[in-house]
C-alpha cells in the first residue's frame, strides 16, 4: 500500500479579443488528487482518490470534485485500466484539435477503459471515455479513441483518431439529431536529436480528416479535410513547438452545439490556422517540472497571444527526512 498524490497548479491567460471562432478568458486554478494505491503482485494494482479543483479568485473552497477509482494491470509494455483515471495516462499525444488546453484543466479524468502497449517500436492505445450519461438534464455522450506510433530507426509514422457520439436529453420535448463526430490525424515525421547539438529536433507532417453526421436531417457525411504540420526544437529546456494547419474548417456544428459537440480548439474552424509556443521547462525532476510558455496564434488575418504557466508535483516522489 502506499500514497497516490499529486498537485496541479495552472495558469492560462488567453487575448482573442476579436476573434470570430474564439473566446478570451483566463483560466487558473489549483487541483489536489489524494488518494491510495494497493499493490497485490507486480502486475495488479488498485488506485482510489478524489481529484479537487479551487480556481483562482473564487469564493468558493471547492469549486469542483472528480471521484478517481480504477483498477489496472501492467506486464511487459502492455497496461489495461478500468475505472475513473487520470486522463493524461491515454491522451498525453493527442494534438490540440483533437482535445484543447481547458480539457485537461477542467475534465482531469477519463471514465471507461484503456488498453496500451508500449514496445521498442510500436506503441499503441485503444481507450474509452463514457463523457455524460443520459437523463432529463444531461445528453448521452461517449468518446471511442485509438492512437499508435511505429518508429523505424530516426522515422516514424502515427495515427490518431476518436469517435464522439453525442446523444439527446431523455424524453425531450422537441426531438433531436443524434450527431457522429469523428476526426482521425495520419502523419510521417523524423525525429532528428541524435544529429544535432538540440536536445530535441522532431517534424512531421499529416492529414486531417474530419467527419461529421446528424442522423435525422440525413445530410450524409459531411467531410472535412486538411494539412497538419508539427516542428519541435529544444535545447536544455528552452523551446519552440509550431503547428501549421490548412484546410478545410472542421467542426460543421460547432454554431449548434458549440465546446459540447467538439472539444478540439476551436480556431481549428479556419481555414489557416498557425500556431507558434515558445515555452521554457524550468523544473524539471521526477517530483516537479514547471512550464512557462508564450504563444502566438495566426489566423483570421489577426495575431492572438497568450501566456500559460504550470506546474504539476508528483508527491510520492518526496522523501520526508527524519
Amino acid at each position: 500500500m502506499g500514497f497516490n498524490t499529486s498537485l496541479y497548479s495552472f495558469f492560462d491567460n488567453t487575448e482573442f479579443g476579436h476573434s470570430r471562432v474564439h473566446i478570451p478568458q483566463t483560466m487558473a486554478g489549483v487541483r489536489f488528487a489524494p488518494g491510495i494505491r494497493v499493490s497485490f503482485d507486480s502486475l495488479h494494482t488498485v488506485v482510489a482518490g478524489i481529484n479537487v479543483l479551487h480556481e483562482y479568485g473564487s469564493s468558493n473552497v471547492i469549486d469542483d470534485l472528480s471521484p478517481s477509482a480504477y483498477y489496472m494491470y501492467s506486464n511487459k509494455g502492455f497496461s489495461f485500466l478500468a475505472g475513473a483515471f487520470p486522463r493524461e495516462q491515454a491522451l498525453y499525444r493527442f494534438p490540440r484539435i483533437f482535445f484543447r488546453d481547458s480539457v485537461s484543466f477542467y475534465r482531469p479524468h477519463i471514465n471507461g477503459i484503456l488498453l496500451d502497449y508500449s514496445g521498442r517500436r510500436v506503441s499503441a492505445n485503444l481507450w474509452l471515455d463514457w463523457t455524460s450519461r443520459q437523463s432529463y438534464e444531461s445528453r448521452e455522450t461517449f468518446f471511442v479513441g485509438f492512437s499508435g506510433k511505429y518508429c523505424r530507426e530516426h522515422f516514424y509514422i502515427q495515427n490518431f483518431s476518436y469517435m464522439f457520439h453525442f446523444a439527446g436529453f431523455m424524453d425531450p420535448p422537441v426531438d433531436e439529431p443524434l450527431h457522429d463526430n469523428l476526426l482521425q490525424l495520419t502523419s510521417v515525421g523524423a525525429d532528428l536529436s541524435e544529429f544535432v547539438f538540440l536536445s530535441r529536433l522532431d517534424l512531421n507532417v499529416g492529414y486531417v480528416t474530419g467527419f461529421d453526421r446528424a442522423r435525422a436531417l440525413n445530410t450524409g457525411w459531411l467531410l472535412h479535410h486538411g494539412f497538419l504540420t508539427e516542428f519541435n526544437a529544444e535545447y536544455r529546456g528552452i523551446g519552440i513547438f509550431n503547428t501549421f494547419y490548412a484546410g478545410d474548417g472542421q467542426m460543421e456544428y460547432y454554431p449548434v452545439h458549440n465546446n459540447e459537440l467538439y472539444w478540439g480548439d476551436p480556431f481549428y474552424r479556419t481555414t489557416t490556422y498557425n500556431r507558434t509556443d515558445f515555452y521554457w521547462n524550468f523544473l524539471r525532476n521526477n517530483i516537479i517540472e514547471g512550464r512557462l510558455e508564450f504563444s502566438f496564434h495566426f489566423t483570421e488575418g489577426n495575431i492572438y497571444n497568450e501566456q500559460a504557466l504550470k506546474v504539476s508535483v508528483n508527491l510520492n516522489n518526496i522523501k520526508m527526512k527524519h
